[in-house]
């Protein structure tokens, strides 16, 4: 199989890079990537060298460049994406231009070169807040920020794809996701790359937020089953079954780094917080995948590449990430609480 993987110098789809070239031997990979602030080269810098590797750096939007990178492949899976959703409050035209302009484009492309596989990678988030139970891949999507709201009409275009021209695409709706190289934006990597340097971790409203947390080898797993054994035109829930709450998983990793719990400081809510996501994941879990990692494992794991690899994110902390940070967080921070005891 020779597959385009977007997005692929990114968090997930570099991680499911190494995935595919260690776990199928057959596999030829396109890894093609804008390299915005959190595309990173460094993530494949493993590769280099590696004659089922190549390296392309283009924006999806880019109808010419994609259909050249596109061009003999089998397969394309889609991480490309704008995926925070603080940034979507500050700048939603960005989102909706890679997340749902970026998917036309892929998806004509792929039309043209009659690609047989297609995987859209999306996100829990596009079901919005979920008070109760579980939510499997019939529920209404129900987004409530433009970053969700963005892959929601992403994923749709591409199921439109399938509906209208037959196109052969799956897409997978995935937990929190957590693990090596995660842009230091996203809360596990903020809060563990803050108490190393004993800085205060910002935890939104009351810190009862509620998500599942899952290790990124797991979801590649779960991404992977779904591009070879998936029904084309169907939606795959990815997701571990087990509830943190923001408080609890800032407590866990200051308990690993052996940092005080005064570290931890509520802030102001930030606009249209989703409290819970809760996913069914029987429908993956019918084609024979199941995660391997627990919680404590993931987080573990986590938490140990991040004290191992502090060249990696120090390089990034010291950029532009600084001035987003304080745009984001320095007057919350300035206002903020501490945790209650217990």
């Amino acid at each position: 199989m020779r597959i385009l993987v977007t997005g692929a110098a990114g968090f997930i789809g570099s991680n499911y890079v190494r995935y595919m070239l260690s776990k199928q031997p057959d596999a030829h990979v396109v890894a093609l990537d804008k390299l915005t602030y959190a595309g990173n080269l460094a993530n494949l810098a493993a590769f280099e060298g590696n004659p089922r590797f190549q390296f392309v750096q283009a924006d999806i939007c880019d109808p010419d460049a994609v259909g050249e990178a596109l061009a003999g492949c089998d397969a394309l899976v889609n991480f490309a994406a704008e995926s925070h959703v603080d940034r979507s409050v500050i700048d939603p035209m960005a989102f909706v231009k890679t997340n749902v302009e970026g998917i036309r484009v892929l998806m004509e492309a792929a039309r043209t070169h009659s690609v047989q596989r297609i995987v859209q990678v999306s996100t829990d988030e596009v079901y919005g807040h979920v008070p109760d139970g579980s939510v499997n891949e019939q529920t209404l999507l129900a987004p409530r920020n433009p970053y969700s709201a963005s892959k929601a009409g992403g994923e749709l275009l591409a199921l439109s794809y399938f509906t209208s021209f037959g196109l052969p695409v799956m897409v997978t709706r995935g937990v929190n996701t957590i693990g090596p190289s995660q842009y230091p934006e996203k809360v596990v990597p903020v809060f563990v790359t803050n108490a190393i340097d004993d800085e205060q971790l910002p935890i939104y409203g009351e810190g009862k937020a509620v998500r599942e947390y899952m290790y990124v080898t797991d979801h590649c797993t779960g991404i992977d089953l779904v591009l070879h054994r998936g029904e084309p035109g169907a939606v795959y829930n990815v997701g571990v079954e087990y509830e943190v709450d923001t408080v609890t998983l800032a407590t866990s990793i200051l308990e690993l780094l052996e940092k005080p719990r005064s570290l931890m400081r509520l802030i102001e809510d930030r606009p249209g917080h989703d409290y819970r996501y809760s996913l069914d994941s029987a429908r993956l879990e019918a084609l024979g995948w199941q995660p391997k990692y627990t919680f404590p494992q993931a987080l573990a794991e986590t938490v140990n590449w991040y004290v191992e690899n502090e060249d990696w994110w120090r390089a990034i902390k010291s950029g532009s990430f600084g001035e987003y940070y304080a745009r984001n967080y320095a007057e919350r921070l300035a206002r903020s609480r501490p945790v209650a005891a217990g």
